[in-house]
Parts: structure tokens; sequence; C-alpha cells
């Protein structure tokens, strides 16, 4: 009954109970490293570190019940002194049940309630052996004082947002408004030349206005090639970027472009191939109809074989259930005959038996003794009687003389 409530309870749990043995696996291995178990167990046994999922039982895991029962007798059976209980180290020879069972009394005696039968853990690996292993480690914990507690996460320092121009996300009016900033400091270089000029103008000349126009001296050929020398670094590069958008629809016009040129290619080769197909089809079916016509009084005999054996089949079951009833009458018939047998057999061997027939005899004998005690019992009663009879009539008489006879003179006898 507490196997069925458990499982009841499992299946209450949802889908996901088939895989909370791993779930505390992790938990039962992550207890053990902080009880340092790998330095004294592993080391001193000489065995190899536990796996995530050592004592799961699943069928996607290799597993060795001899040696998963054995680790678990001692990895118990260590935790069991960690919790501050004294307890003997099982050995590999000795007896599961007794072993099991001590581990299971040592659990009770930490106030765990246990609802399933020791069998459960002679296997050494499953849902129980996990539960039973994790309880004794908490135990073991709080024995050394060890409390989990909640993480305390450093405070995080709020830091400004700031907003970072992607050079691939370019425009135009940015590049426009880059070449007026560069345009405007150009100008204000050579306005301040200007002024050096004009101010040492003004120191040379009295008055600030020219008399002339000015003219520009410089020659046009090295003018041309001023410009052709300064034109590269005036030009606007835009670095290319994987996550432009320009980049992005440049390359999808160039698949398109692959994509419609390799179909001007292919396009013949899947036509053929349609039309091949086409045609492979058209005769499988002409071979198929034809088939079916040659084959058609032999799929009707195939159908009607088949309607028969549906039907034997339903006489068969309809047979075999007559056949289950009369078994089971004949086997309750069967079980009334040997109790009657019985019955003969007991009456018979108790009336060709002579021992009845011997107690009869010696209780006659010791009733006929008794009878004879009886009678002597009897006889001296009523001698007794007789007596007592006897002597109360001779005192009577005694008396009723006493009564009559005077009393004598005195004489010489007086």
């Amino acid at each position: 009954m507490a196997e069925e409530g458990r499982r009841g309870e499992e299946e209450d749990h949802g889908p996901g109970a088939a895989h909370r043995g791993f779930v505390v696996m992790e938990n039962l291995l992550e207890k053990l490293k902080l009880l340092n178990y790998e330095e004294e167990v592993l080391v001193k046994h000489n065995m190899k570190s536990l796996a995530r999922h050592y004592f799961v039982s699943s069928p996607y895991l290799a597993s060795n019940p001899g040696e998963q029962f054995y680790m678990f007798t001692i990895i118990a059976a260590w935790l069991i002194n960690m919790a501050g209980r004294p307890f003997i180290e099982p050995q590999e020879y000795d007896e599961p049940n007794a072993t099991v069972s001590n581990i299971l009394a040592e659990l009770r005696a930490f106030g765990v309630k246990v609802d399933f039968p020791p069998s459960k853990l002679k296997s050494g690996s499953g849902e129980y052996v996990c539960f039973v292993l994790d309880r004794l480690a908490e135990e073991a914990l709080k024995n050394r004082g060890f409390i989990f507690r909640r993480p305390n996460y450093p405070a995080e320092n709020p830091e400004e947002e700031s907003v970072i121009d992607d050079d691939a996300e370019l425009t135009l009016s940015k590049v426009e408004e880059e070449m007026v900033e560069e345009a405007d400091d150009e100008e204000n270089v050579m306005d301040l030349e200007a002024l050096k000029l004009r101010s040492a103008h003004t120191e040379a000349e009295p008055t600030s206005k020219p008399d002339e126009i000015l003219e520009s001296t410089v020659d046009a050929a090295e003018w041309r090639l001023e410009v052709e020398r300064v034109l590269p670094q005036l030009k606007v590069t835009i670095r290319t970027d994987n996550k432009d958008w320009r980049i992005h629809l440049d390359q999808m016009h160039q698949h398109r472009d692959g994509i419609k040129s390799s179909l001007k290619e292919t396009k013949s080769y899947l036509d053929r191939l349609q039309e091949d197909i086409g045609k492979t089809l058209e005769k499988v079916g002409s071979r198929e109809k034809y088939i079916n016509n040659q084959l058609e009084h032999l799929i009707q005999e195939y159908r009607s074989a088949q309607a028969k054996l549906s039907e034997a089949t339903d006489r068969y079951k309809e047979a075999s259930g007559g056949v289950t009833e009369r078994t089971r009458v004949l086997a309750e018939i069967s079980e009334e005959l040997e109790k009657v047998k019985q019955e003969m057999e007991d009456k018979g061997s108790s009336m060709s038996d002579g021992a009845p027939v011997v107690k009869i005899r010696q209780s006659l004998t010791k009733l006929k003794q008794e009878i004879v005690q009886m009678d002597v019992r009897i006889g001296v009663v009523e001698h007794t009687l007789l007596q007592a009879k006897l002597k109360e009539k001779s005192n009577m008489t005694r008396e009723m003389h006493a009564t009559n006879i005077p009393e004598p003179a005195a004489g010489p006898f007086a």
C-alpha cells in the first residue's frame, strides 16, 4: 500500500518526475564534495570519483549493480559516522539484507520516514538509493554545522549608456556635415593667414584698401597638379561592414543574378527529367493496370479466403470461450472430488484403525476398577452408617432404661 501511494505521488508530480533522480544525484554530489569525500573515502578505498549520475537508474546509463551497491554501503556508513552515530563499515562479503536493514535503521533514528521496502536498495541504484544518501548527507552537514545561505550578489554600478554611432550606418547627410566641418576648419585657417597678411600690409602701407584689383598669379597647370594630388584625400571612403544593409542588398542582387543564370542552364535538364519521370510514371501505371487485370481472380480468391479466415477465427474464439468455461467448471468439480476423496480416506482410516477399540477397552477396564472402588466405598459408608445407627439406638435404649429403673438402695455395692 505504501508503494502504491508513493507511485501515485510520483504520478501527481508530472512528467518531470522520471528525471527527479538526476537532480537529487547532482545535489548529493555537491554535498559529498562539501564533506570532502574524495580524500576521506575515495583515496582510503582506492576508488574512482563518482560521475554526476552514478546512482541514477536509467536505460541510457551503464550500470554495475555489485560495484554500485558496495559504493552505496561504503558512502552510507561514512555519512552515518560523519553524522555523529557509530556505524561499522560493511565489508564486501557481508549479507546485503542485513547491511541494508542496519542503514535504514540508522536513517529512521534520524527521524526520516522510510516507506519503501529494503529490497529497493539492493540494486545499488535508483531513486531510493539517491534519497537515502541525500538525507544522510544532510544529517552529516547538520552535524558539522554547515548551513546553505543565499548568495550575496555584488552591487552593480549603473553606467551611463552612451550611444555609439556605427560606422556602417553612414548617411549622406552625415558625410556632408563632416565635409562642411572640414571646409570650415580650412576656411578658419585661411582666415587667420589672411588676417596675418592683412596686418602685415597695414603696417607697411598707410591705407588698407588695395589700389588695384587682386589677380591670381598661380599657374593653371600647377593648380591642376595640386588638385590631382589632393583629390584622393578629398574622397569619402566608407568602410565595409557585414552588418551594413547595403552590403546585404548587394549580396542579394548577386545571388539573384547567379540563380537566374544557373536556372537557365538547369531548366532544360529539369524539363528533360520531368518528361522522363512522366513517361516512367505512365509506364508504371499501365503495367500496374495490366497486373491488376491479370490478378483480379487471385485477389477475389484472397478476399474470400480472408473472409473465411475471419469467420473461422470468430468461431475459434467462441469455442475457446466455451472451452475456458468448461475448464473452469472441471477444475471446480476436480477440487470437490479431491475433497470427497480426502474425507473418504479419513473415514476409512478411522474405521480400519484399531486404536479406538483399544481405547474403549482401556476405558471399560478403568471404569470397572472405579466401580469396584465405589462399591467398596459404598460398603464402608453403609457399615459406618449401620454402626452409627446401632450406637444411636443403643444409646436411646440405655437412656430409656435409665429413666424407668428406680434408684438402687444404698448397699454394699454403692
